[in-house]
């Protein structure tokens, strides 16, 4: 999960770039929009799939209750936000939205939302 946390921190800079270019009125290059495109696709694969390891780690390796800590409660939120701001990122894509606030916002809180199930994830380590 901390390479998720990387990539989507990767996404979420390439992310900014678009934004201050286009607040700037800058020209964005087809590669700039690829590469953020390309790492978010990542991100929130990453991110649901050590999501759903999460719950299966906790009951099949640990003998706990898989939702029962504070970790697991961030770690909802983050797949959460990630999967939409990856829907709104798809819909941007294809053409078929402009939700470029929400897409941001959505991203930047799954992100902070994936560094703190981080956080409370390490008093769970072996």
């Amino acid at each position: 999960m901390a390479i998720s946390l990387g990539v989507a921190a990767l996404a979420l800079r390439a992310g900014l770039g678009l934004r201050r270019a286009r607040l700037r009125r800058a020209p964005r290059t087809r590669a700039e929009l690829d590469r953020h495109a390309r790492l978010g696709k990542l991100a929130v694969i990453l991110v649901l799939v050590g999501f759903a390891g999460g719950p299966l780690s906790m009951a099949l390796l640990r003998g706990r209750e898989p939702f029962e800590t504070a970790h697991a409660l961030a770690g909802v939120c983050a797949a959460l936000l990630f999967a939409a701001a990856g829907l709104l990122g798809r819909r941007l894509e294809h053409g078929r939205a402009r939700p470029l606030r929400a897409h941001a916002t959505l991203a930047l809180a799954a992100t902070l939302a994936a560094a703190i199930a981080f956080a409370a994830g390490l008093v769970l380590l072996p």
